[in-house]
């Protein structure tokens, strides 16, 4: 994350995304597929790291292997091998951003779910402060409920985070600056929808 000034002199925080340029790599159709959608790749991948099956798909297209292949449902008005660059994206608009966030591993439950803990070492706490408490009940129903909150594996899950403005488009380095935070760590690959 960055920040940058407004016209007003105020300090908003923003993301830099390099988004694009995307190679539509195959089209879906209603007639063949049953659906409308686009396939979109993104970033090169070495052709030594490539299998020739992908490496026939994307010479369909005209392109090299890429890294990250999506597919987006939508009205399709692009055929194979066109260019999507950052200027589908206009300053002012709105855009939902999907990825996978940061993996945080095994944790308990004050940080996975909000937990209170004990609060102050009192009633003669000794060492169970971050403690969940009690989990299930007595001899009936002699069981744990599914779903009860536990500590366990946080993170890397699939997320949206929805209607971040676009503050800026910097077209000649492909560049999208959006307001707030994304999901993913640094480097990650993110899907931008409208």
């Amino acid at each position: 994350m960055t920040s940058i000034f407004d016209e007003n002199g105020k300090n908003i925080p923003c993301t830099v995304i390099e988004a694009g340029p995307c190679v539509v790599t195959q089209v879906r159709t209603n007639e063949v597929d049953g659906y409308e959608a686009l396939q979109l790749g993104f970033d090169d991948k070495n052709e030594k790291h490539t299998t020739k099956a992908a490496a026939g798909h994307f010479k369909k297209a005209g392109t090299v292997a890429k890294k990250k292949v999506v597919e987006l449902q939508f009205e399709n008005e692009y055929k194979l091998g066109d260019v999507l660059t950052v200027d589908v994206f206009t300053e002012g608009e709105f855009v939902d951003v999907q990825g996978v966030s940061k993996g945080k591993g095994f944790q308990g439950v004050v940080k996975r779910h909000g937990f209170g803990g004990v609060g102050q070492s009192t009633h003669g706490q000794h060492n169970r402060l971050r403690a969940p408490g009690s989990v299930g009940a007595s001899s009936y129903p002699s069981r744990v409920f599914k779903g009860m909150r536990m500590a366990g594996r946080m993170g890397g899950a699939n997320v949206k985070v929805q209607n971040l403005k676009v503050l800026k488009v910097v077209a000649d380095k492909n560049l999208l600056l959006v307001k707030g935070c994304v999901p993913g760590h640094k480097n990650a690959y993110v899907i931008v929808q409208k």
